[in-house]
């Protein structure tokens, strides 16, 4: 992309977004790479911590004062694992690091052509993460992160069964929220929570050109929304209030500039709101008020589950009783919650939350987690109920694709087939993580299903595929309820068709 630009504009600056999907799940690296950290990680998360904790001081990059979080309530103990369990969970973090090391790499490379170019020493990188470390891999890790966001729970017979192959493409894999909390050292928590396990970010800028300070550390607060803003005026533009009549919306985050060259310039950033599955938080001038949402931990949660949504009773329970506050300066990783000592501030920055949440939209307050994902969203075309499809063309995105997830659908395809038959997939949907196939195979018609990657289930026509011109299809007919709480879709008949005959059919739970 750097090159393109360079020779469509080469008077011109570029703008370059680079997003690797690292370290998201799925884990996915070379084995070499992964192999690189065998025996790294065997003496399990909490002595990792310890160590991490301790290099973390060593670099400053954490205050003196500062104290290790507790051991999570939610996850295990790693001496009290099975032996199994401990080298499952160990390999799952040298994916993890060698995943990491992958990526490294290959920013790198990309600052090596930088300095090919010329281009390195005026240009400005600014490397952060999107969130706190994930723990939608659960306590056991997964082989098919998409299992959480469908309420199905991981199977350690599976993971174990897949140890040699993890982050290969067979497997959609993350592993376990020991390492989750570990990784978020010295903080609590994790990703989908608002304490700073959850929104804490490393943030690393170069700009060799035009920041003299060298390896230093900055502790002003920032938030992402401060990135276009510090790049605006580093650069001199004003942000422009319309653009072709249209009036634009203010920029909300604050330039990053004033810190580049001076440790003790003032933070401009002084309140900021967080919402999350309705777990909230409040930065304001050096503190932190914390709401968690359905608890403190899942077994702290009174039976509660990610996802349950919040009544308006709890709503009033939770401001009255549930807020936590935390002075930053002198407890950088929140384990001291000062909210009986001083009521008074955590009042006020309840309200303030409150100011902060009308001003950007984030009221009513939605708890309900993967539910929310099966709402319709906004669509570049109107709603319809036919779709068709051309050959020669690329995947077509999920949200471009009709919806037909636990509801009432038929696919037809045009085919030719030669004489001496034909094999292969007719139409798709989804992927080795869980989807759809509808295809041919020993001269049958046929509709595979992969649940998750857990269990698979196909069905085939009774008599072979004829040859000439033709129309196959199936139609997909729920016979149930769903059960979402327990991760299932509807039950459903399907029907397999030649010109409009039935040559089949099966029922799949």
């Amino acid at each position: 992309m750097i090159a393109d630009a360079k020779q469509v504009a080469p008077n011109k600056p570029f703008f370059m977004y680079f997003c690797p999907g690292a370290m998201h799940a799925p884990h996915h690296v070379p084995q070499e790479w992964a192999d690189k950290y065998k025996g790294k990680f065997d003496g399990g998360w909490d002595v990792y911590r310890e160590e991490t904790f301790e290099r973390q001081k060593a670099m400053g990059l954490v205050p003196d004062n500062t104290q290790l979080s507790r051991h999570d309530p939610d996850v295990q103990d790693w001496n009290e694992l099975s032996a199994d369990e401990r080298r499952l969970y160990a390999r799952m973090m040298e994916v993890f690091a060698g995943f990491l090391e992958h990526t490294d790499h290959y920013i790198g490379e990309l600052i090596a052509f930088l300095k090919d170019l010329g281009e390195y020493e005026n240009t400005m990188i600014m490397v952060v993460s999107d969130n706190g470390a994930s723990s939608e891999g659960g306590p056991h890790g997964s082989v098919n992160e998409n299992k959480f966001f469908n309420n199905v729970p991981d199977s350690l017979e599976q993971n174990l069964a897949a140890i040699d192959t993890l982050g290969g493409p067979e497997w959609f894999n993350h592993y376990p929220w020991g390492w989750t909390h570990a990784g978020n050292t010295p903080f609590r928590r994790w990703k989908r929570e608002t304490y700073r396990g959850g929104v804490s970010d490393p943030l690393i800028v170069s700009w060799p050109k035009g920041i003299k300070s060298r390896g230093e550390v900055r502790t002003q607060y920032c938030h992402g929304i401060d990135m276009v803003p510090t790049v605006l005026d580093a650069i001199g533009i004003e942000p422009p209030t319309h653009i072709r009549g249209i009036s634009q919306s203010p920029i909300e985050g604050f330039s990053l500039a004033s810190s580049f060259d001076r440790e003790d310039a003032e933070a401009l950033h002084v309140t900021q709101y967080f919402e999350m599955f309705g777990h909230r938080s409040l930065y304001h001038d050096g503190w932190r008020a914390v709401c968690p949402w359905p608890g403190t931990s899942f077994a702290e949660a009174e039976g509660r589950v990610f996802g349950t949504p919040i009544t308006f009773d709890q709503l009033t329970e939770l401001d009255a009783y549930g807020w936590e506050l935390y002075n930053i300066r002198e407890d950088f990783a929140e384990t001291n919650n000062l909210a009986d000592k001083e009521r008074e501030r955590l009042i006020a920055m309840i309200g303030m939350w409150y100011v902060e949440a009308g001003k950007y939209n984030v009221l009513p307050i939605d708890s309900r987690g993967t539910m929310r994902f099966l709402e319709e969203r906004p669509q570049i075309a109107p709603p319809r109920t036919h779709y068709v499809y051309y050959p020669g063309t690329q995947m077509v995105p999920t949200n471009a694709a009709p919806r037909v997830t636990n509801v009432p659908h038929r696919v037809a395809v045009h085919v030719s087939v030669p004489d001496g038959g034909a094999s292969g997939a007719l139409f798709t949907m989804g992927g080795n993580d869980g989807g759809f196939v509808f295809y041919v195979q020993n001269g049958r018609l046929t509709y595979g299903y992969n649940y998750v990657s857990d269990q698979r289930f196909k069905i085939q026509s009774d008599e072979t595929i004829p040859a000439g011109e033709h129309v196959f299809g199936f139609e997909f007919t729920p016979t149930g309820a769903p059960d979402f709480a327990n991760g299932k879709g509807v039950p459903a008949t399907i029907t397999l068709f030649v010109d409009g005959k039935s040559v089949g059919s099966g029922i799949f739970p």
